[in-house]
């Protein structure tokens, strides 16, 4: 196993570096960049004269490197990171990049990881009732929850919520993690208390989606194992029908739930882009939107470096936690 970590980390190395190159280029692509921001901000919002403004947004670009081609742009900021740690200043927030990304990651992990929790709990548990009760009331009911998990718009969930929450309950504290008292308080438990209040709206309508999705693939994974041959023969031995599903059937129809988690995790980290962007949550997704909205390159191509270690590491987690649930596969292609 040490082996195969270790082959696996480093090819990513390699594989990093190019999806750096090939995402600060799709980000480059587009025409504009920061300077255009720093232009319409004066032209808008300080109502200064056209060919000041662009001035002004000249001198910006000469004093960050913008004018600069694509290619100094890029060494430049991969030789921060490389050399230094350093991934560059972000325009937009005027601070490291890599303070922005301190302020929302530890969050958004957590958020994700809640999320996802319950939603693969929940759902591989529903998806095994709904397997063993084919064809009843109940297996309709959940059908019937799976198929609006998946079929209704997250960003349309989120402002029915929201509307709700607002108009209805007039709840006026939204969009932040903890009420204006507990912002800089040390934690207790009302203070955990307190950020259940504010973010179970995301957590809901996140659970809700992956929920659907991971029912849906356990109810049919399990049901084409429950007509196995080695299930009927485990049957045939007498065994009773809870441990021939928990022990035989469902570690087989948890593989392919497992294998998903390789590429889930990027999605995770993105903290349901357009729930987080509708209640107004200082998460990573809002950010990266942000950014690109306002040709902020450097925090755009961060955060996208950062989905893509994910990606590879999702992998990596998947690849173990196959070989810790069935001891057939082996790292390195050796069965037995």
């Amino acid at each position: 196993m040490l082996r195969f970590l270790t082959i696996r980390v480093l090819g990513a190395i390699p594989l990093l570096f190019l999806l750096s190159v090939v995402t600060f280029a799709i980000i480059q692509a587009p025409p504009g960049d920061y300077g255009d921001t720093i232009r319409s901000m004066l032209i808008f919002q300080g109502g200064a004269a056209p060919d000041v403004a662009e001035a002004q947004a000249e001198i910006y670009r000469e004093a960050h490197g913008l004018n600069d081609p694509i290619v100094v742009q890029y060494f430049r900021w991969i030789t921060g990171i490389v050399t230094r740690f350093d991934f560059g200043d972000s325009f937009f927030y005027n601070k490291p990049v890599a303070n922005v990304v301190a302020e929302r990651l530890p969050a958004t992990i957590m958020l994700a990881l809640v999320c996802h929790l319950l939603a693969s709990l929940l759902g591989i548990g529903l998806g095994i009732v709904a397997a063993t009760r084919q064809y009843s009331w109940v297996d309709t009911l959940l059908g019937i929850v799976s198929f609006l998990g998946m079929t209704i718009p997250r960003f349309l969930l989120a402002i029915i919520i929201l509307y709700i929450l607002v108009f209805r309950l007039n709840v006026s504290e939204v969009g932040m993690f903890f009420s204006a008292r507990y912002g800089g308080a040390p934690w207790s438990w009302d203070k955990f208390v307190n950020l259940v209040q504010h973010v179970w709206p995301v957590v809901f309508i996140a659970t809700f989606g992956g929920l659907a999705y991971n029912m849906r693939v356990m109810r049919a994974n399990l049901l084409d194992v429950l007509n196995s041959q080695y299930v009927e023969t485990a049957r045939a031995k007498g065994l009773p029908e809870s441990a021939v599903i928990m022990k035989h059937a469902v570690p087989n129809a948890l593989h392919p739930l497992i294998a998903y988690q390789g590429v889930v995790l990027p999605y995770m980290l993105t903290g349901e882009i357009e729930v987080a962007i509708v209640f107004g949550l200082a998460t990573v997704g809002p950010a990266i939107v942000g950014s690109m909205g306002a040709g902020d390159v450097y925090v755009t191509a961060t955060f996208m470096l950062v989905l893509a270690a994910t990606l590879i590491i999702g992998n990596i987690i998947a690849d173990l936690l196959l070989v810790a649930l069935d001891p057939r596969i082996r790292m390195g292609g050796n069965a037995e």
